[in-house]
């Protein structure tokens, strides 16, 4: 049998034709989505098996309780921006809403008590809905809009915090003791993310939303074809993510009984490494919260993993970006993309 090989009369070297050749390969491999399904769980028991060949003591009760309470914060915070996500957009504000709700909670606990709770998760829901609409209306990319609106909502928790960290005070922590408590053995900050989980997975599987959003990353132009209400839908998966991103926030505080400008400012790259990592494609239509799931204990995995094994917590930033740079490379449609830049 004989090879094939273009004419050279074309233009093209034989090394050209086979270099594209295989990467035309790789990307029809990786652009199904049985990759996004798959490869994320089996990397998520690795991790698991190696973590615990390298250091023995890793896979016991009282670490993988502080596992699963470390990837419940993370879990939440990305399963907001998993909604934006989906519809093809990015949420960099995530961040900033979360701080504004810890110092809301903080300053509003001695005196509200519970009340305090829905007011700062109020605040997220006005300040991702404000992102959504300057997206849509002002026809601005979803990162630029979302960046300038995470900038001011960080300038008005500096505001209101006076730039410094509020402790919860006596009278407020009465109102926190319970995030930090236990159900049947289960810490409760697990029971909420769960809760969340569900409620997302529900409203994205079995919502007109949840079809509208998909179906908006799949192909917008498509969507609007189809009678979608692409605005509606965006403004929507936006005021969800400041939603969830308050929530966040609140429960963070909660457990620290402190809230501060900068409480969440650590958690943006994980949060957005965890729904790509899990396997939901930077460029929309194709993934989902439980996908987020998988992805957010595999970023804590590595968190938690990488002080079992003695690695410099400074590091960690290294290690999530490049960690994003391979999932982004891997899972990215290129077919919805004619240039990259």
């Amino acid at each position: 049998m004989q090879l094939q090989v273009p004419s050279l009369s074309k233009s093209i070297s034989l090394r050209q034709w086979f270099e594209g050749t295989a990467v035309k390969r790789l990307r029809e491999m990786f652009s199904g989505g049985w990759v996004q399904g798959a490869v994320p769980p089996a990397v998520l028991v690795g991790l698991l098996l190696i973590i615990q060949l390298a250091s023995p003591g890793f896979l016991t009760g009282e670490t993988l309780a502080l596992l699963l309470g470390n990837a419940a914060v993370l879990f939440i915070l990305a399963t907001g921006v998993t909604f934006v996500i989906l519809i093809g957009g990015i949420d960099l504000s995530i961040q900033a809403v979360a701080s504004l709700s810890s110092v809301i909670l903080a300053q509003l606990l001695p005196s509200m008590g519970l009340l305090a709770f829905p007011v700062a998760i109020g605040a997220g829901l006005v300040a991702g809905t404000v992102s959504g609409i300057v997206h849509v209306r002002l026809r601005v990319p979803s990162f630029v809009a979302t960046l300038a609106t995470g900038g001011v909502v960080a300038g008005i928790a500096l505001w209101l915090a006076d730039g410094r960290t509020i402790t919860i005070e006596e009278g407020g922590r009465l109102s926190t003791t319970w995030i930090n408590g236990t159900v049947a053995g289960a810490p409760v900050v697990v029971i909420i993310s769960a809760i969340v989980g569900v409620l997302s997975f529900l409203l994205l599987r079995y919502t007109r939303f949840g079809r509208h959003s998909m179906a908006v990353g799949a192909g917008e132009p498509a969507a609007i074809a189809a009678g979608v209400d692409v605005d509606r839908t965006k403004i929507v998966a936006f005021a969800i993510s400041g939603m969830l991103a308050a929530v966040a926030g609140a429960v963070l505080a909660a457990r620290l009984s402190s809230g501060s400008p900068s409480l969440a400012n650590q958690l943006l790259l994980p949060a957005i490494a965890a729904v790509i990592v899990g396997g939901t494609a930077i460029t929309g239509g194709l993934g989902g919260v439980a996908r987020t799931a998988v992805g957010a204990l595999i970023i804590s995995i590595v968190r938690i993993g990488m002080t079992f094994v003695g690695v410099n917590i400074f590091a960690e930033n290294v290690v999530f970006g490049a960690v994003l740079i391979i999932a982004v490379a891997i899972t990215i449609d290129r077919s919805k993309i004619a240039i990259i830049k």
